[in-house]
């Protein structure tokens, strides 16, 4: 299980047969890259185990048993389930981290309250530079997502080249950053691209995906119509959705506030990047039990439901300096993830036995929501750009690998190669995928 000098093989050891994650390993000449390196929630271990581990991580045993042949890990963006599990895993891999400006902030973070800061050397890569790391040369173009500083990864060898898109978007405004950028997708044309390693998360969903901005004025309406508190729950690393709401709040003479540990920490290091806007901002959690209701706009942790969070908190009277009441709103500019239907749905039934009016999403008549990922349109699209000889579908569950592949097909891609974590696929010649070569699977991981 080493790839010689005419080899290039990619093998998932996490986030192919199912969303989130993510740990993917890139083989030529004897070398091998990791391509981001997360975790997931409250996951069992097995698919038959009915106990539930707070923090799963994917089996990193392969790569550590290769450990000598690891040129590097790159981190492509801030989410957790491509960066959660860098602190925990590291001391396993012992390998240099490559990533760019803002997730690099995010990842200083975590190896600080692990206590590796000092340990871990982590180069910062400029947004659009290119690094050689071992027998591999690896570009980071700039995408828009739902979180700062997202990049796809452009890999290249002499024996393949590779485009792997990370999670991303075609997003004309992203409300922080540049708009999307085609045209340095298209200029991989004329490179004779080996493959794309494409996210799928939305790859049944057809059209296009809704703008990161267009979800202005559907918050606003909301906001200026509630005559109570207003309590707006998101993802907390959405910087640009906090920037919306610090900007609604201004307009409708509320204060805002964030509520929870993790999205006051986001916050906190969206100003030390210096992409959090001077003139949006913020109240103390504290000040706001001071505030007349309508003059309260809170964003809170907890859209999925999750028990230690903020919103749960509100929810059950058991958050220490603030509380909401009858004739109050909770708006859940989120969506729900699969497999966190019941806990929000436990949420939801717990706010309205409280009479509060609540909003959620995936019902309401206005954009208040947009996701991070592609629609079948843009996957069609970026295939008809790059014109590579194969794709290779990832992060998604089967269904979602599926339909990714039968969009590349239809966009005239030859060969569509799709697998699961543990496949070895090869993306030299010949191409091809050998199931289940690689010891895969799950293990519980504790946090930093």
């Amino acid at each position: 299980m080493t790839p010689g000098e005419k080899d290039f093989w990619f093998i998932p050891l996490g986030g192919t047969g199912e969303i989130g994650m993510n740990l993917n390993l890139y083989g030529h000449n004897g070398q091998w890259l990791i391509v981001d390196c997360g975790m997931t929630f409250n996951e069992p271990l097995t698919p038959n185990e009915t106990k539930l581990h707070e923090l799963v991580a994917a089996n990193p045993q392969f790569i550590v048993d290769r450990k000598e042949q690891l040129a590097g890990m790159l981190i492509t963006h801030a989410h957790e389930d491509h960066i959660g599990a860098v602190a925990q895993l590291w001391p396993r891999l012992q390998c240099p981290v490559y990533t760019t400006s803002f997730t690099a902030e995010v990842l200083a973070n975590k190896l600080t309250s692990a206590g590796l800061l000092s340990k871990v050397p982590v180069t910062v890569v400029p947004s659009g530079g290119q690094v050689d790391i071992g027998c591999f040369s690896v570009e980071w173009l700039p995408v828009t997502h739902s979180i700062p500083g997202s990049h796809s990864i452009v890999i290249r060898t002499p024996a393949a080249n590779v485009l792997h898109t990370a999670d991303w978007k075609a997003d004309p405004d992203p409300v922080v950053g540049e708009p999307f950028n085609a045209e340095q997708f298209k200029e991989l044309a004329g490179e004779n691209i080996t493959a794309i390693v494409c996210d799928s998360t939305n790859a049944l969903k057809p059209g296009h995906s809704e703008s990161e901005g267009d979800c202005y004025d559907g918050l606003l309406d909301y906001i200026q119509q509630a005559k109570g508190r207003v309590v707006v729950s998101c993802f907390g690393s959405n910087i640009a959705r906090l920037i919306t709401l610090g900007r609604i709040a201004q307009q409708t003479g509320r204060y805002m506030a964030l509520l929870g540990r993790s999205m006051q920490t986001m916050y906190r290091t969206a100003k030390r990047a210096g992409i959090w806007p001077d003139d949006v901002t913020l109240a103390d959690s504290g000040h706001l039990s001071y505030l007349l209701p309508e003059e309260v706009l809170a964003v809170a942790t907890g859209s999925q439901g999750e028990p230690r969070t903020a919103l749960n908190r509100l929810a059950n009277d058991r958050f220490y300096d603030f509380e909401i009441a009858a004739g109050d709103t909770v708006i859940f500019s989120s969506m729900v993830i699969p497999g966190n239907e019941r806990e929000v749905q436990r949420l939801v039934d717990q706010l309205q036995r409280k009479k509060i009016h609540v909003i959620e999403s995936a019902e309401s008549k206005t954009l208040i929501h947009a996701s991070g990922h592609p629609c079948a349109e843009e996957l069609s699209k970026l295939y008809s750009w790059v014109q590579p000889q194969i794709a290779v579908p990832v992060h998604g569950e089967r269904e979602h690998l599926l339909a990714n592949a039968s969009i590349a097909r239809r966009a005239g891609i030859k060969r569509q190669l799709t697998g699961k974590n543990g496949d070895v696929f090869i993306l030299s010649e010949p191409s091809g995928v050998r199931p289940n070569q690689v010891v895969s699977g799950r293990i519980a991981i504790e946090q930093s």
